[in-house]
């Protein structure tokens, strides 16, 4: 008899959502913020150097958006930003290297073209990026590379530190110090 109330208590608990549309559970556990999660990878900082030659490489130039996925202290928006006068917004989960990335930005005078963004970027929108940045694990790369395909213009450039994208070839590769850099450009007809 108990397990019966149990049964009918949880059936009246859960009526108000089923009057809801109803909604497939993926779909619900995407929807749901991942705030707090801790990072996918560790920060490590891209040298300056390695900085000013991935902004040179993707040909950076007033007008550009430039996203940087992964964004930890905010280097390379705000070099970005500073150096080149474009709109910069950068995004990562771990909310104190949001709150550093945002630090470097008022230091350097950039508050006005850089914005940081405390999100996952599996689910952020960079639609607008004329220019990424990355620099995360092959592995995260690859998993990322469909989302770019879906979001960016074509013409639009990916520059990575150190890691590439898989079978994706990149149309320019550099070594600088015993660092890789990679171009890719987002085609005309997208894979």
């Amino acid at each position: 008899m108990r397990t019966l109330i149990s049964i009918t208590a949880a059936l009246i608990a859960a009526a108000p959502a089923a009057a809801l549309e109803p909604q497939p559970l993926y779909q619900l556990a995407q929807a749901q913020p991942r705030r707090n999660q801790a990072p996918d990878v560790i920060f490590v900082p891209t040298p300056q150097e390695v900085v000013d030659e991935m902004l040179r490489l993707a040909n950076v130039r007033k007008g550009d958006v430039l996203y940087d996925l992964g964004s930890g202290d905010g280097r390379i928006p705000v070099t970005a930003a500073k150096k080149f006068g474009v709109r910069a917004v950068g995004i990562d989960i771990d909310p104190e290297r949001i709150q550093e990335a945002n630090e470097n930005a008022k230091k350097n005078g950039v508050t006005s073209l850089v914005k940081f963004r405390n999100e996952d970027l599996f689910q952020a929108d960079f639609h607008e990026a004329t220019v990424v940045t990355l620099y995360l694990l092959p592995d995260l790369n690859v998993k990322l590379m469909p989302r770019l395909m879906e979001q960016l213009k074509p013409g639009s450039r990916i520059v990575s530190h150190q890691f590439d994208m898989g079978k994706w070839r990149p149309d320019k590769k550099v070594e600088l110090n015993g660092r890789t850099i990679y171009l890719w450009t987002i085609p005309t007809k997208k894979r």
